[in-house]
């Protein structure tokens, strides 16, 4: 049986991260593991509730269920997240490697950050005699970006070289924060540097392509250093000075450092790996390499290979983002998905979802605000309308959060599953696990197809929350809050129709109007309480009582009507003495120290056409009071 290993890591479409996993990928095929991986994408500028549902995937393992687990929680800027999936890690007491960030208690490897900033700035000082240097860093609670900045402020502090607030700009790592750090430097009061310092590959390429639309040479007029060393130079404007970090090396050891836990083994519980700083055309070290013709023709080809295939998936996903903005029904998401999901013919695949992820359709009437509504971690009970294995569709799954995905094939095949939210802002609605997959998930094309995926989904649901919004205006229109019955614009609806084609017909129709005796008596004695459970009693008798099709509502008040066609006379009478015998059973079987008691009259005849039925009510309604005053008269010949 292979061993089930949790990888939490955010941000795969980056280098850094994809370098990592591939390192983690193969190792544990060696190692036997099933690997799942549980990924968010953050960083989307100004949306905090976008990071949020992305980051709830955190939430998602039980750590006591898998046998350990490898964390590159540097990735994930949110130390509650981060605090919170260590708590869980150290309760379920699995064994855990932490990448790049130290964790008390927990196996860990770390690259040494530190000792190669320092050479890069010593560089830069004492090879390049630079003393203008501006520093292009990461986010500032970032455990590798804290050591990286702290490493270069501490050589230039050495050289008594002083920073000045404004040539430090605080990034997140990716491309757009190297392009805006440039457009800040050069809206700086201070003189623009000799050299930029970066904290990784990514951001100083964008700062290298945005100096050069400036009219900036580089490194003639400023100098500029990388970290990471993760591009092919052949696609740069120069060759990178950059460090080399053994990132693939680092996700292999992780699984081996699992793997002698497991096995008792002995083991180191941390381990520092060195990095390569390159020295090389973007700080003026090397002059600009001549490249041979063969290279630049096979790094042509390449990039023309590498194009064509995002170009590929791009109009697969476009094709994807316009289907889907026509999908009218549930019913029809899930099956675009499936017709997608076909075309990148993973080894596996399942769209889970939260049993209620769209619990407002079952909230007509309810009184929940929005806020209270919005689910913000994982169900117990989980459906899966797409559970796709090897070519072929499972149909009707449903499985507790627990088990993550239907069960398979026990064969020992190393898996290795990526989790990924399914969830609109702050509301989670599920999650996809997907395995084998064609299509590369490391990329930001990827992120895209997450994001459209998640809006269309959030569509349908809103789309069902509207039509449910709109039946329960419906219904309010028709319905008596009160009773729970017809109320007057029900009972106008529903007879309408009917009464129309009796009128043409020439057919009879019966109307019966009931009156609460007493009511007045009830709350002046016991209270409206008291009175509203009356009217609430008759409405139930009336419905109890009208078993052959007859449209009944509250008329007002404590006055209630009955409308029906074709009734004959012995069946309006039938009727009375149906009513009056449910309010005779349920004065027998209630608590209530007063008897509820009606009156009833009714009228048969052929409307005409363009008579109004309401007519008839009160015709019905000068029957009743016959009723009742007979009622009355009985009860004072009785005690008088």
């Amino acid at each position: 049986m292979n061993k089930k290993v949790a990888v939490i890591v955010a941000g795969i479409d980056e280098t850094y991260q994809s370098s990592i996993l591939r390192g983690i990928k193969d190792a544990a095929e060696v190692c036997s593991f099933d690997c799942y991986v549980f990924v968010s994408f953050t960083g989307m500028k100004d949306n905090k509730g976008h990071d949020a549902g992305e980051m709830n995937i955190f939430r998602l393992p039980d750590f006591s269920l898998f046998d350990g687990a490898i964390l590159l929680t540097n990735t994930i800027d949110c130390p509650p997240v981060v605090s919170d999936i260590l708590d869980r890690i150290k309760k379920a007491g699995i064994p855990a490697v932490s990448i790049d960030n130290r964790v008390q208690g927990l196996l860990h490897i770390v690259i040494d950050n530190y000792s190669a900033m320092r050479d890069i700035t010593e560089h830069f000082i004492n090879v390049h005699k630079f003393t203008k240097i501006n520093y292009i860093s990461g986010p500032a609670d970032n455990p590798e970006s804290a050591e990286r900045i702290e490493a270069f402020l501490e050589v230039m502090a050495e050289n008594n070289i002083p920073v000045e607030t404004d040539r430090i700009f605080y990034g997140d790592f990716r491309g757009d924060s190297g392009r805006e750090a440039i457009d800040y430097f050069l809206n700086s009061k201070l003189e623009m540097p000799q050299a930029i310092i970066c904290a990784n590959d990514v951001m100083a390429v964008a700062a290298i392509n945005r100096l050069h639309t400036a009219g900036i040479r580089v490194p003639d007029d400023i100098a500029v250093s990388g970290f990471d060393d993760v591009f092919d130079n052949l696609n740069l404007r120069v060759n990178l000075t950059s460090v080399e970090r053994p990132l693939v090396r680092s996700g292999k050891l992780a699984c081996e450092m699992l793997y002698n836990k497991f096995n008792n083994s002995p083991q180191q519980e941390s381990m520092m790996l060195n990095m390569l700083t390159k020295f090389s055309e973007s700080c003026g070290c090397v002059e600009c390499i001549t490249r041979s013709a063969e290279e630049y023709k096979e790094a042509n080809i390449r990039n023309f290979s590498r194009i064509d295939t995002i170009n590929h998936y791009m109009s697969v996903f476009n094709s994807l983002a316009c289907e889907l903005s026509g999908a009218d029904s549930f019913d029809d998401y899930i099956d675009i998905i499936k017709r997608f999901v076909e075309f990148i013919n993973p080894g596996e695949f399942y769209f889970c979802l939260n049993e209620n992820w769209n619990f407002e359709s079952d909230e007509i009437g309810g009184n929940i605000s929005e806020n209270e509504t919005i689910p913000q971690c994982y169900e117990d009970n989980i459906i899966v309308p797409i559970a796709y294995r090897y070519g072929v569709f499972l149909e009707n799954i449903s499985i507790n959060l627990c088990d993550l995905m239907p069960a398979g094939s026990d064969n020992n095949e190393a898996k290795f599953y990526y989790f990924l939210p399914l969830h609109f802002r702050e509301r989670c609605m599920g999650y996809m696990a997907i395995n084998n997959c064609q299509l590369s998930l490391h990329n930001a094309l990827f992120q895209s197809w997450c994001i459209t995926m998640n809006n269309s989904l959030e569509n349908i649901r809103k789309r069902n929350a509207l039509d449910c919004a709109v039946k329960k205006l419906e219904r309010l229109y028709v319905q008596d809050t009160f009773s729970g019955i017809y109320n007057r614009n029900g009972f106008v609806n529903a007879t309408n129709d009917i009464f129309r084609e009796c009128a043409l017909q020439s057919r009879k129709i019966m109307l019966m109007f009931i009156d609460l005796d007493g009511l007045k008596k009830i709350n002046d004695t016991y209270g409206h309480a008291a009175g509203d459970e009356a009217i609430r009693a008759i409405a139930g008798i009336l419905s109890k009582s009208c078993s052959n099709n007859e449209i009944f509502c509250r008329f007002g008040g404590d006055e209630f009507i009955v409308f029906s066609a074709d009734y004959s006379e012995g069946q309006a009478m039938n009727l009375t003495s149906e009513i009056q015998r449910n309010i005779a059973v349920y004065n027998a079987e209630s608590d209530n120290i007063y008897d509820l008691s009606a009156s009833t009259g009714y009228v048969i005849a052929v409307p005409k056409m363009g008579e109004d039925l309401f007519r008839f009510v009160t015709e019905a309604d000068k029957k009743m009071y016959e009723t009742k005053r007979e009622k009355k008269s009985k009860y004072l010949r009785a005690n008088y």
